[in-house]
């Protein structure tokens, strides 16, 4: 997924190159309300209650993830950087776009696709969407109905939490996870679009696939699957079924322009082919019971994916030594993988030795200098790791990592214990607010700024960050008053 930050970033002269983090932030929050968000929460018995469901952060998947949609998005005229790729940790197969700048996309079907081009046309068909401006009847429809879509932050602390499905108390209780959840996604039927739309969006999803010499034969396998759904039942089992409605005929005459395309039998790319199973893998590894694991990556198999899924499943159900164990033979194979790396530093992180975990995120990082969730990884371990020689260097990788990923909750409380080991409490009361602004407990976030301005310097960086906090004012939702 890739995190909620301004997409306005990398743009030289723009204004988000010049505004403080803080500001960024609250802007962040803003293009959130117009999707119809009405608060950022993190995850936790409350918002499950309500029904929320939890966003997944993971490098390896969201680096897949941009890698498919790149080309794309370059064949669509949309830059890059402006549309994020947002994961949700749910199993059904479902995508959709809330705003122009993001798509969301269920980890199921990264699970549910054997190829990547059944996951790649499931993006050229919502990227479809944005270009073809449906977004706007989407918000009316916000707004009349006055659903509103909550969608929780990202906690942005890096790979997906052992815990999610383990029920692991040590995660639980050292927020070392990456899961966060909203207080709810809008009602399954919500997102359902007028037929003429999404025949506009199949043909654009197409001219992107033909743009870009792909194949469509992945994504029209995806729309098969569906449109024999509906031959069955109202009451279908995914989602996408419902918002994507794929009626027989129009599968046919889509097939039938597909074909005609010189790329219809184009392979797939070995290489994305390979990091597809492995991702595939390990969201598998990571969310479904070891005893599904087991059975569809039995002893007998020894691909990578196949160890690599092992490889998570001790690390979620045995001993810290046995879990190490399985990882180190991962590294053996591929030494130069930064996502085995990753895995060993939270394995290590979450059985309780941040210690020892700082050497792998080290290790991952000088392999992927720039990804941001390594460095919040990093900064993490430095901090747990309760050696105050270690803090000056905690908070400026951790500086350096919101830079990126700015809207992370578990960056910014690291950040303010580093600050306030280190005496700088009216700083620490900013990083504290910064990270409830990300979590949408807006109230909580005055407080601290407040408080923070008190005994900063008017003017200064930390002080304006704080004002943007103190001044900020939730935008209105759609349909409410």
């Amino acid at each position: 997924m890739g995190s909620f930050r301004s997409t306005d970033r990398n743009r030289p002269g723009s204004p988000a190159m010049h505004a403080s983090p803080a500001r960024k932030l609250l802007r962040t929050g803003a293009a959130l309300a117009m999707a119809g968000v009405l608060a950022l929460t993190p995850m936790g018995t409350a918002a499950q209650a309500q029904g929320g469901i939890p966003l997944v952060r993971d490098a390896e998947a969201e680096a897949l993830m941009r890698d498919y949609a790149g080309p794309i998005f370059d064949a669509a005229g949309i830059a890059r950087q402006q549309v994020d790729i947002v994961l949700v940790n749910r199993n059904d197969f479902n995508a959709f776009v809330a705003d122009a700048r993001r798509i969301f996309i269920n980890i199921g079907v990264i699970t549910d696709a054997e190829t990547p081009g059944e996951v790649i046309g499931v993006l050229a068909h919502e990227t479809g969407h944005i270009t073809g401006n449906h977004l706007v009847r989407l918000r009316q429809a916000l707004a009349n109905a006055q659903i509103i879509a909550v969608i929780g932050a990202v906690l942005g602390a890096g790979a997906i939490a052992a815990g999610s499905s383990s029920g692991s108390s040590g995660i639980s209780q050292g927020g070392a996870g990456a899961l966060t959840a909203g207080a709810g996604l809008a009602q399954r039927s919500l997102l359902a679009y007028r037929r003429g739309e999404e025949s506009i969006a199949d043909r654009a999803a197409l001219t992107f696939l033909q743009k870009t010499r792909q194949s469509a034969r992945g994504m029209l396998k995806t729309f098969a699957r569906f449109a024999d759904q509906t031959l069955f039942s109202a009451q279908y089992t995914d989602p996408y079924a419902q918002s994507h409605p794929m009626p027989r005929e129009r599968l046919t005459q889509l097939e039938t322009v597909a074909r005609q395309s010189p790329y219809w039998d184009a392979p797939e790319d070995p290489q994305l082919q390979a990091r597809h199973d492995m991702v595939r893998a390990k969201l598998i590894a990571f969310t479904a019971h070891p005893n599904t694991v087991a059975r569809d990556y039995p002893r007998s198999d020894n691909s990578l994916p196949a160890e690599y899924a092992r490889a998570v499943v001790t690390m979620r159900t045995r001993s810290r030594k046995e879990a190490v164990a399985a990882i180190d033979k991962l590294i053996r194979r591929q030494p130069d993988n930064p996502y085995f790396h990753e895995l060993k530093g939270q394995a290590l992180l979450e059985s309780g030795n941040p210690k020892a975990a700082i050497a792998p995120f080290r290790q991952a990082l000088s392999l992927r200098p720039r990804e941001a969730q390594f460095q919040i990884w990093l900064g993490f371990a430095l901090v747990a790791a309760n050696d105050n020689s270690l803090l000056p260097e905690a908070e400026r990788i951790l500086k350096a990592g919101l830079q990126v990923d700015e809207n992370s909750p578990i960056g910014h409380s690291q950040l303010a214990i580093a600050l306030g080991r280190q005496g700088k409490t009216a700083e620490a009361d900013v990083a504290t607010a910064r990270g409830l602004m990300a979590r949408g407990d807006f109230e909580a976030a005055k407080r601290y700024a407040a408080r923070a301005q008190k005994n900063l310097k008017r003017g200064t960086p930390a002080w304006l960050q704080a004002d943007d906090i103190v001044s900020y004012k939730p935008p209105k939702l759609p349909g409410r008053s």
